[in-house]
Formats: structure tokens, C-alpha cells, sequence
């Protein structure tokens, strides 16, 4: 695994415990000489991600639309910096340049990253894991509802399972590299159809 995507908040959030995961995972990372990918900020978590990986040494590339550029907000400091016209291609530039994401806490952009990958995991765009850094259960509730979207059958429990979960950087990271994407057999989406057309005429 070369380098990992990392979708984090543009704030600091209101616990100490969100800056340090940042830096921790920033520090391990670059040990582990893996690139960082990320959304190029220098302010928030983003930024605490970034500096963490940069002074361990670590290489980091930042993507950021031109809107945000323009708004100074870009880091000034990263290895590699790629400017786009929106925040699609951002995502787009992102998955095609990360072999895995790692998801820290984070609000409404970083939700929007996280669901982007997993519906490219979910269609077969990109074969890449998904990892949530739950820190102090921050993705508890969020976990919740993807299991309640799954026992009422609108996520595939193969799909569920890949989204891979932990609180420790280190260890997320390893399982990111060993674990195997559980995949739903090819006729899944035909199933789906007979589904809906059963469920119709049935009613």
C-alpha cells in the first residue's frame, strides 16, 4: 500500500482527543512510508493531519478546488499540490490516486467523502478499502444507521462489511492492508430488479 486517501474536518472539533488521532495518524503514516493524500487545507484537522505527516518526514499531497484555493486556505507547506475546478474532481483525483481511505471525525464535506468512496467501493469503480477511525466512538450513530440501512435491505450486508472499523491509527491501517474486500456475487444488482418488480406486483 503506497498512499492513503484521509477525509478530516476543516475544524479542530471540540476535544483534544480529534487533533491528536489527526497527528497521530499523520506521524504513523509517514513511518510506515505511506504518501498521504488529503483535501490540501491548512486549517482544521487537516492541517494537524498534514504537519504531523510532513515533520516525520512523511510525503503529502494536497488536492484542493480553485474556490478554496483562492481562499487561502491552501497548505503551504506540502510536497505535491494539485488545484481542480471542483469538488468532484477533487474526489475524483482522490480516488484515483489512493490505493485505501481513512475516514477521521469530521462534519458535512467529510460525510460526503466517506459516502462518495463507499458508493465507488459499493459499484465497483474502485476496489479500495474504507477505514473509520472511530474515535471515542464518534461513528457509533453513524454505524447504527448503516446497520439499520442494512437489516432493512438497503445496503447489502457484503457491502457493510467492508467499511472497516477501529480506534487506534496503527492498527487501522494494518487491517486496511490485510483484510479482504467481501464482495457480492455478480448478479446482485438483477437480484434487486426481481426485488422490486416482486415486491410491486405484490401489492
Amino acid at each position: 500500500m503506497k498512499s492513503i486517501c484521509v477525509f478530516c474536518g476543516s475544524s479542530m472539533g471540540n476535544r483534544p482527543s480529534y487533533a491528536y488521532a489527526a497527528a497521530s495518524l499523520g506521524r504513523e503514516l509517514a513511518l510506515l512510508k505511506i504518501d498521504l493524500i488529503y483535501g490540501g487545507s491548512n486549517i482544521g484537522t487537516m492541517r494537524v493531519l498534514a504537519d504531523a505527516c510532513l515533520a516525520t518526514g512523511g510525503n503529502v499531497t494536497g488536492i484542493m478546488p480553485h474556490l478554496l484555493a483562492n481562499r487561502e486556505i491552501l497548505h503551504q507547506s506540502l510536497t505535491k499540490v494539485i488545484t481542480c475546478n471542483t469538488m468532484a474532481e477533487r474526489k475524483e483525483w482522490m480516488g484515483k490516486l489512493a490505493d485505501a481511505f481513512i475516514v477521521l471525525p469530521g462534519g458535512v464535506g467529510t460525510l460526503d467523502e466517506l459516502f462518495e468512496a463507499f458508493t465507488w467501493l459499493q459499484l465497483d469503480v474502485y476496489e479500495k478499502p474504507i477505514g473509520l477511525l472511530n474515535v471515542e466512538g464518534f461513528f457509533d450513530d453513524l454505524l447504527r444507521f448503516l446497520d439499520r440501512a442494512t437489516h432493512d435491505g438497503f445496503i447489502r450486508r457484503e457491502h457493510r462489511q467492508n467499511l472497516i472499523v477501529d480506534d487506534d491509527p496503527g492498527r487501522l491501517i494494518e487491517r486496511l492492508h490485510n483484510e479482504t474486500l467481501v464482495k457480492p456475487h455478480s448478479k446482485w444488482v438483477d437480484e434487486l430488479i426481481d426485488d422490486t418488480n416482486n415486491k410491486l406486483s405484490s401489492q
